[in-house]
């Protein structure tokens, strides 16, 4: 994801054949270019956690969690609730991962799960709001990398969806001001189920789902968020690679369809 340059992964030897299948519009794992690994999805794994969920797409694994706290409202927003993302990568995910503070790889993955999210108002962020200007619930929303082997974008957005849609708030009253939480849960209010579909661009070809020694070698790297009404929410770019039109217009059409068959694993997983 980064766009500082580091060493290749992936040897010569597997360059070339990448390059070389992706001019005849193969793959190196058999996959077609719109083919997305097979996807697995958790839901309710972390006990402490209002919501949790994990996501698998291939050998890619991450979990994310929820949790819901009072706080304040920012101040150009006094009537909604607050929506936050975090992504921690750990060294047991990939051995290019490295401890310390957020490096410009997770800081960017939590904006693009965080743009997703917020751009298509996934969550009623107004039925948050519990004393305009004073007192809101704040979600906080932790994405966990557990194994890294491509397409981390795709995997940490539907992994947050699915923990939102996992999430139970108490039920609650104001008494003299002061929330009071009763027995009984309710589900968090949502608007809409983003769901962003990622391609890498290899010599000419477009590869939805791009695996690790993909994205390794990828000129470039695309990411459209579709909303469930198939409008475009998010797009972000990656890479030095450029895009021709029809580049783009192609994987717009490609990920207008593929969201509707991931939105209803993702719903119903």
């Amino acid at each position: 994801m980064s766009i500082t340059p580091k060493p290749s992964i992936t040897s010569v030897l597997e360059q070339n054949l990448i390059m070389e299948l992706a001019a005849k519009n193969r793959r190196i794992d058999g996959r077609s270019l719109t083919d997305y690994r097979e996807i697995r999805i958790e839901r309710g794994i972390i006990e402490k956690a209002n919501g949790s969920a994990q996501v698998s797409i291939g050998k890619t694994k991450v979990m994310a969690g929820v949790k819901l706290e009072l706080g304040e409202p920012f101040p150009d927003t006094p009537d909604e609730g607050v929506l936050t993302v975090n992504a921690e990568f750990t060294p047991i995910a990939s051995p290019t991962f490295e401890l310390g503070p957020p490096g410009e790889n997770s800081i960017e993955l939590a904006r693009i799960v965080d743009r997703n999210l917020r751009e298509s108002k996934a969550v009623d962020l107004k039925k948050l709001c519990i004393t305009p200007g004073k007192k809101v619930f704040i979600v906080f929303i932790d994405i966990n990398i557990l194994n890294h082997d491509g397409n981390l974008i795709d995997a940490s957005t539907y992994a947050a969806l699915a923990a939102l849609l996992d999430t139970k708030m108490s039920n609650f009253e104001l008494n003299d001001g002061e929330v009071v939480f009763k027995d009984g849960v309710q589900p968090l209010p949502m608007n809409n189920y983003p769901v962003p579909v990622t391609f890498a661009k290899i010599g000419r070809a477009l590869m939805m789902d791009p695996q690790l020694q993909e994205e390794d070698i990828m000129s470039t790297r695309l990411t459209i968020g579709i909303d469930k009404d198939g409008c475009i929410c998010a797009v972000q770019k990656g890479g030095m690679g450029e895009l021709e039109p029809d580049d783009v217009r192609n994987a717009v059409g490609l990920a207008i369809e593929k969201s509707k068959e991931l939105r209803t694993l993702i719903i119903g997983g």
